[in-house]
């Protein structure tokens, strides 16, 4: 059994966030890290900003304020360069990213890492690959890991034609908006800005892009729903269509409509084609009549969406938050 720190600066949440799924992707995986090592045999305290004192799943969390394990087996800080500074007697230290990794291309952000050599955990190839090639430290790519409820599914028949996208109103929804009337038929978009802590000009973005969509005819505009609700949103979609952003570093929403046999098209774009097989479990476009043609295909071709449908049930729901946890362990035996 080894000690265990983890720390997050960010969002206010603790270990019973995950449960009513009101977490983003990153949050999300940093609880059921936490939670896997703790049922592999270890003995966890997870520490977060604005965090309660409790034990949920057998985790200790605990305020970031209130962090007091200096020297764990394993310590790991999760996205913010400034946590760091903490657990400075850990016998190995590591640092998760989850955002570009190309922002530690300023040295006020990497001068830490030179102090304290942290192993580096990426998320993607494409995230690590993304990194400055200087950066001290062993570099790791670790892939997120899915809940158990998005992993045993049976085959289904393929649904009514309507498209899925719920996602960060900044990651490809104005474009959706703009190609949809080449699509055609109904997109169900779950997006919003209240989730999103950012500065008013990407505030104004994200506001542009909704009112885009809003105003686009087959196009229905719907709020962000937690985690927990997602699953059976994702189930009753045909198709999940997911633009995407060039600094995307995993995309836990499109792997798990894959897990569920839901096949995606993407552009190619950051860790995208990391998710999608192409042409086996969705499509990976290269250009706008790429992606639309995908689209079109999957929405009026039953046979074609049973193959990629089972193709993604066979292959893409293999690896679970004990996996990744696995993964973490291998960095202190």
């Amino acid at each position: 059994m080894a000690r265990i720190a983890l720390a997050d600066d960010g969002l206010e949440f603790d270990g019973r966030g995950a449960d009513t799924g009101a977490l983003g992707g990153a949050e999300t995986a940093f609880v059921r890290l936490a939670e896997a090592l703790a049922a592999r045999g270890h003995a966890v305290r997870a520490y977060t900003k604005g965090g309660a004192r409790t034990r949920h799943k057998g985790v200790d969390w605990a305020p970031l304020a209130e962090f007091a394990d200096d020297a764990p087996d394993l310590y790991v800080a999760n996205r913010g360069h400034r946590l760091l500074d903490l657990a400075r007697g850990a016998r190995r230290t590591a640092f998760w990213l989850h955002n570009d990794a190309a922002y530690l291309n300023k040295w006020r952000y990497a001068a830490r890492l030179f102090v304290r050599r942290p192993d580096l955990v990426f998320v993607s190839e494409s995230h690590r690959a993304r990194a400055p090639f200087w950066l001290p430290g062993d570099k790791r790519t670790i892939p997120l890991g899915l809940e158990d409820g998005y992993r045993n599914d049976p085959e289904r028949d393929p649904p009514p034609p309507v498209a899925l996208y719920a996602a960060n109103p900044l990651r490809g929804l104005a474009e959706l908006a703009a190609w949809w009337p080449e699509i055609g038929g109904t997109l169900i978009a779950h997006s919003g800005a209240d989730l999103y802590k950012v500065k008013p000009r990407t505030r104004a973005a994200m506001d542009q892009a909704l009112a885009a969509a809003r105003q686009t005819p087959g196009i229905e505009l719907r709020p962000l729903v937690p985690r927990a609700a997602l699953i059976d949103i994702l189930r009753s979609a045909r198709v999940f269509l997911y633009p995407g952003d060039p600094t995307e570093t995993f995309c836990l929403s499109v792997a798990e409509a894959q897990a569920l046999g839901v096949p995606c098209v993407v552009m190619a774009r950051g860790a995208l084609p990391e998710r999608v097989r192409h042409s086996e479990t969705g499509f990976v476009a290269g250009s706008r009549a790429d992606f639309v043609a995908a689209a079109r295909r999957l929405m009026g071709d039953d046979a074609l969406w049973r193959r990629l449908h089972a193709a993604c049930l066979a292959t893409q729901r293999n690896r679970g938050w004990d996996d990744m946890a696995a993964d973490f362990e291998k960095l202190i035996t």
